[in-house]
């Protein structure tokens, strides 16, 4: 039986997989995703049981959402080195993770927005996307931070991504006080790119094909399909998502499940798995969660769809394949 424990790396928390099957890089939310291997316990160890190496890369708070974004994929870069030289030196399979296509990307909450904004980076055309939506001086600050990097290109193109509760959201977001929000936007202090902004980039990207997403009826924060009459589309993140990706190469795979905002933060004790959250239901059986089997399952069949092995009624138009697989 594998052993599920966590080593740091880099800057990241790593479960190492003896017979991997590719790898999951996630990133959670604002506050608990500062401790990922803690909060997001039950979920990452069951996808390192589904056979998966388990990439935890700490939630850093900034207004600067292009910056941590790059630097996830710096990250990225750093670990492939180090993960194919520690499994070589177990006598693993290190091979695997040479091949960038073999990593995916698990988000949930704030997390999301970052790896959305990386596939909005692996457009070849992603300096036109970003002029049609962002003004001249974030789009320098961008390409800065690019320039700044240590890797030939900002690209996660053959990338699964699955998005668990995508909450894309700017400064009234992040800082409770309204008048305080709009005062450091009018300042351009606040978050880049704004929801607004972000809407835009994803609506002009032709990426997004090989995403899955995940919402929870009763989320208030990232919104739902169960609350579609109650918030506007343009607050409604998983709606909003569904409408614009549906449009894609594939449609998004999609799925609704039961809970709240922080459905995917829990840690097993004996049978029961505790959510940190009183203001829920706190602890919930295992025999009744379905999360994870359903977080798996997408899993699947976005590499399947990475690698062209799906059924030949969800194959996408020829002119979608490039796209969709990778340029290396």
């Amino acid at each position: 039986m594998s052993i599920f424990q966590f080593r740091p790396l880099c800057h990241s928390w790593i479960a190492l997989h003896p017979h991997p099957r590719g790898v999951v890089q996630f990133i959670g939310g604002a506050f608990f995703g500062s401790f990922p291997t803690i909060a997001y316990r039950h979920l990452l160890q069951e996808i390192f049981a589904a056979g998966y190496t388990v990439v935890a890369l700490p939630f850093r708070f900034s207004f600067r959402h292009w910056s941590l974004a790059i630097e996830l994929l710096e990250e990225q870069n750093a670990l492939r080195q180090e993960l194919s030289a520690i499994a070589k030196h177990l006598n693993y399979d290190y091979k695997l993770y040479q091949d960038k296509t073999n990593y995916s990307w698990v988000g949930h909450s704030l997390g999301c927005k970052y790896i959305a904004l990386l596939e909005i980076l692996s457009s070849e055309q992603w300096q036109q996307v970003l002029g049609s939506c962002i003004e001249a001086k974030q789009i320098k600050q961008v390409e800065q931070a690019i320039a700044h990097c240590s890797i030939e290109s900002v690209s996660i193109k053959g990338q699964p991504s699955l998005l668990l509760a995508p909450d894309i959201s700017d400064t009234e977001s992040a800082v409770p006080v309204r008048f305080l929000a709009q005062l450091l936007d009018k300042f351009k202090l606040g978050v880049l790119p704004t929801r607004a902004q972000t809407q835009c980039l994803i609506e002009q990207s032709e990426l997004f094909n090989l995403t899955g997403l995940i919402s929870f009826d009763r989320d208030t924060i990232a919104g739902s399909f169960a609350n579609a009459q109650k918030q506007p589309l343009s607050e409604n993140d998983v709606l909003w998502f569904l409408s614009q990706l549906k449009q894609r190469c594939y449609r998004v795979l999609y799925r609704e499940l039961s809970g709240k905002h922080l459905e995917p933060v829990g840690v097993q004790i004996g049978g029961w798995i505790v959510d940190f959250n009183p203001w829920d239901k706190f602890a919930e059986s295992i025999a009744r969660r379905n999360l994870e089997g359903v977080v798996l399952q997408f899993l699947d069949r976005l590499r399947q769809r990475e690698q062209g092995l799906e059924p030949s009624s969800f194959q996408p138009a020829p002119d979608c394949a490039s796209y969709i697989r990778s340029s290396t």
